[in-house]
């Protein structure tokens, strides 16, 4: 087995851990990892193992550090994100040297994970695209009926700040889903 296969398994291993299932009775950090990686390779159809890898550890671990640790408002949900994209870094990072990935490609896949340097960077942004796609196609309805609260124009702004954060290219799959009612009605604000 490569170093590339340990990597994947025991990146695997810790999303199995997330007591928190889908439906089907899947941890959701697994799902979450299948999605994510499935849209870095639409993306990015050149993509190498440890970009894929990266892919799945967008998520990693997250629910260790739940957002009721944070304070609530916006500079707690900024402190937590903030939290999360250091925390799944280094633990991909730990993950990657122990299965035996040569160090700088865990750094890179650190750097990713990190959302360090949106826009400049290739695989960061493939991983934001590849998020916010996965946001949009899969996520976007349940989040609005938590936050059943908001208005129309913050779903608005939400979309927006998501939009902004996407490459052209994702952006353009993005308009190409089959988003549900309506929510597909906000996106098109959003974006139009």
């Amino acid at each position: 087995m490569d170093a590339y296969t340990r990597a994947r398994e025991a990146i695997d291993r810790a999303h199995a851990a997330d007591p928190h299932r889908t439906p089907d009775g899947r941890p959701s950090e697994l799902v979450y990892a299948d999605r994510v990686e499935t849209w870095v390779v639409r993306l990015v159809p050149e993509a190498g193992p440890v970009l894929r890898l990266a892919a799945r550890c967008q998520h990693l671990e997250r629910f260790l550090t739940p957002r009721s640790t944070f304070p609530d408002g916006k500079v707690g949900y900024h402190a937590w994100r903030r939290s999360l994209y250091t925390k799944q870094a280094e633990r991909a990072r730990e993950l990657l040297l122990a299965a035996g990935v040569p160090a700088d490609e865990a750094a890179d896949a650190a750097t990713w994970v990190s959302k360090t340097d949106l826009k400049a960077n290739a695989g960061t942004q493939a991983l934001e695209d590849a998020a916010c796609l996965v946001f949009l196609e899969n996520e976007i309805s349940e989040f609005a009926a938590q936050h059943a609260d908001y208005t129309a124009e913050k779903f608005v702004e939400i979309i927006r700040k998501t939009w902004r954060k996407m490459s052209p290219e994702a952006q353009r799959h993005a308009l190409a889903l089959p988003l549900a009612e309506p929510v597909a009605t906000l996106v098109r604000s959003a974006v139009g």
